[in-house]
């Protein structure tokens, strides 16, 4: 599943998150609300070890996709801040467990929670919210709803077991890999936009233009976080630079650089990805081969189709201040370096 490049128009300036914030700042606060009320427990870790991350900031995307599909079909109603929280806890569940399977220091800016708390509190903690979110699916009492949740749940769960066997194994494709984002990322993406239609009522086209809106652009929001990994820093990234190649993670930037390199560099690609190679004089040996056979430009340009293909999607809708700024959430989430 290779994409064509097609390039993305552009508004004047820089494309900005502030139009999908401003949309969705209202609803978010009743979110909030809801993430805030259900991470307590009488159990005192639980709080604290799910607030040391939830409290550290991100972009809350997620959540934010499900308040502006309410807003782009006209949805006045409530019920889905609660579906929008149950978003943000499956979201954080999985970062929880994502940390401890990675060995990750950073998340966020801050240290990650396994390293604050350890390995067994953040899994306990990552299924306790789990069971948050189906909680409040269950409280919405729609069975489509409960439907598209857990299966976007499966989904994710299958496509990070799929990334973990395919960790360290230098002849991962391209296809492969967008198989794996696909389930790992874009599933919640596609799950929490097309909720909106459903708590709409609406028909199975708008359904559709909405799940089709929400995977394009989580395809292309990972396609650039996997960009990041190789062009950013960890003030910028909120993570350690690098962690991706340190991990033997098969990312596009790494499979294009390996498929069009010489000899002599695939050899360098194949001990680094074995784990033989990853010191900080192998992570800068890898930046350099991934930026001569401009690897970083292909993947944003890949990315680029699919934020095209996310903003196509929502054609179907009426002209409005909530259809513009869900385009140009994805067009940031393409030109954004963080």
């Amino acid at each position: 599943m290779t994409a064509d490049v097609v390039p993305l128009k552009r508004p004047e300036g820089q494309p900005s998150l502030d139009p999908m914030l401003g949309l969705t700042a209202p609803g978010m606060n009743a979110v909030n609300a809801v993430i805030l009320d259900r991470m307590q427990s009488k159990i005192p870790l639980i709080p604290a070890l799910a607030g040391h991350l939830i409290s550290g900031g991100g972009k809350r995307l997620r959540p934010m996709l499900t308040l502006a599909g309410a807003e782009v079909v006209g949805y006045n109603g409530t019920r889905h801040h609660k579906l929008a929280a149950a978003v943000e806890f499956i979201h954080t569940a999985t970062l929880l467990h994502d940390d401890v399977v990675d060995g990750s220091d950073l998340r966020r800016g801050k240290a990650a929670a396994n390293i604050v708390f350890g390995n067994p509190a953040t899994v306990l903690v990552g299924d306790f919210l789990f069971s948050r979110a189906f909680e409040l699916m269950v409280e919405d009492g729609s069975l489509k709803v409960l439907k598209i949740l857990s299966n976007a749940s499966a989904v994710i769960a299958e496509g990070e077991v799929d990334q973990l066997t395919a960790q360290r194994q230098i002849e991962t494709s391209e296809e492969r890999y967008l198989s794996i984002i696909g389930a790992k990322t874009a599933a919640l993406f596609a799950a929490a936009s097309r909720i909106a239609a459903v708590v709409a009522e609406c028909d199975e086209r708008r359904e559709q233009a909405l799940d089709d809106y929400g995977r394009n652009l989580g395809i292309a929001f990972q396609l650039v976080d996997d960009a990041i990994d190789y062009d950013s820093d960890a003030s910028t990234m909120g993570k350690a630079r690098g962690d991706d190649f340190r991990e033997g993670k098969m990312t596009l930037p790494v499979i294009l650089a390996y498929a069009r390199g010489s000899e002599d560099e695939r050899k360098f690609w194949q001990a680094a990805i074995a784990g033989h190679r990853t010191d900080d004089a192998a992570l800068e040996e890898a930046t350099h081969l991934i930026a001569r056979h401009d690897a970083l430009l292909a993947t944003r340009e890949r990315a680029r189709h699919f934020a095209s293909r996310a903003i196509d999607a929502l054609s179907i809708f009426p002209d409005s201040a909530a259809r513009r700024a869900m385009a140009e959430a994805a067009e940031f989430a393409v030109a954004r370096g963080y």
